[in-house]
C-alpha cells in the first residue's frame, strides 16, 4: 500500500456563524498516485473538504494530514500548499496576468523559484496541459476549458505531488469538461500526480479509481465506481443518478438480459448487449 497523500481522521468542521456541522466525523484516505473522486449534491460538504485539505480551513475536531503534515500546525501551511495544489470552479478567479505565460509564472515567483529556472518550468507545464502554443495569448481570449487548463498549468509549474480539483469543470460546456478531464487524466497517468477530483458529474466520477459520496457533511458511500454505481436505487435515495450506461444496464438486467456487472460506459455496455443478444440467438 502506497503512503497516503491525504489522510482525514474523524474530522468535523463548523462555520462560526452556523450551528450545524458542515463536516461531521469524516474519514478518508487517498494514496500517492491515485485518482479518487468525491461526489455529492451542492451543500453536501465537498468544497468544505477541499478547503480543509488545502489548509484554508482547520478542522473543529479530528486531524487532516497532507503528505504526512498536520494542517493544524501553522509551520506546515506553506509546504502543504506547495505539495497539494488546488484548482477552483471558476478559472477567472485564478488567472491574474494579462499574458498566459506570465500567469503560469505567478506561482513560481511566489514560492521563490530562481528566474533562470522559470522558462523551463513554464514551458513544460503548458506542454503538459496542451497549451504551449497559447503562451503569448491573453487569457480573456481563450475558451473556458482553455482557461482552466492554464489555471492547472500554473499549479503544475510549482511541481506539486497532488492536486485538488474543486468542481473544476462545473462552469464548462461538455467539450471543455472533456478537454480538462482528459488533461488531468494524462497528468495522473504520466506524471504520477495524485488527484482528488471533487465533482457532481457522474460520468467523471465513473472514470476514477475510487469514489466517496458525501451527503449532509458525511461520507455515506464509498468504493470502486463499479460497486457504487451498481446500486441505482441507493444513488437515487441520495438524489444522485448513476451514469446513463449503468442505469441502462441495470434496467436490461431487470428485464432478464444476462449482462455482466460493473458496466459504466456506453461503448462497453453496447458490446455487452451485443454479446448477450448473440448468445440468446444461439439458444
Amino acid at each position: 500500500m502506497k503512503d497516503a497523500i491525504f489522510e482525514v481522521n474523524n474530522v468535523s468542521f463548523s462555520y462560526e456563524e452556523a450551528n450545524e456541522k458542515a463536516m461531521d466525523q469524516v474519514s478518508l484516505s487517498v494514496p500517492e498516485g491515485a485518482f479518487y473522486a468525491v461526489l455529492g449534491q451542492n451543500g453536501s460538504g465537498k468544497s468544505t473538504l477541499a478547503k480543509l485539505l488545502n489548509g484554508l480551513y482547520l478542522p473543529t475536531s479530528g486531524q487532516v494530514l497532507v503528505c504526512g503534515m498536520d494542517t493544524a500546525d501553522e509551520k506546515n501551511t506553506w509546504d502543504i500548499r506547495q505539495n497539494a495544489g488546488m484548482v477552483f470552479q471558476n478559472p477567472d478567479n485564478q488567472i491574474v496576468a494579462t499574458i498566459v505565460e506570465d500567469d503560469v509564472a505567478f506561482g513560481l515567483e511566489n514560492i521563490g523559484v530562481a528566474p533562470t529556472q522559470m522558462p523551463g518550468r513554464i514551458e513544460q507545464a503548458l506542454l503538459d496541459v496542451g497549451m504551449l502554443e497559447f503562451r503569448e495569448r491573453a487569457p480573456h481570449t481563450l475558451s473556458g476549458g482553455q482557461k482552466q487548463r492554464i489555471a492547472i498549468a500554473g499549479i503544475l509549474a510549482m511541481e506539486p505531488r497532488a492536486i485538488i480539483f474543486d468542481e473544476a469543470t462545473a462552469m464548462l460546456d461538455p467539450q471543455g469538461r472533456k478537454e480538462v478531464f482528459a488533461a488531468v487524466q494524462k497528468l495522473n497517468r504520466e506524471k504520477g500526480i495524485t488527484v482528488l477530483w471533487i465533482t457532481h458529474f457522474m460520468e467523471e466520477a465513473a472514470q476514477c479509481q475510487h469514489v466517496y459520496i458525501m451527503e449532509d457533511g458525511r461520507i455515506v458511500m464509498e468504493g470502486a465506481p463499479e460497486e457504487v454505481f451498481s446500486l441505482p436505487e441507493k444513488m437515487q435515495a441520495l438524489r444522485l443518478d448513476a451514469p446513463a450506461a449503468a442505469r441502462l444496464a441495470h434496467r436490461l438486467r431487470e428485464a432478464g438480459m444476462p449482462l455482466k456487472a460493473g458496466l459504466l460506459h456506453m461503448e462497453e455496455t453496447a458490446k455487452e448487449v451485443a454479446r448477450a443478444c448473440k448468445l440468446n440467438s444461439k439458444a
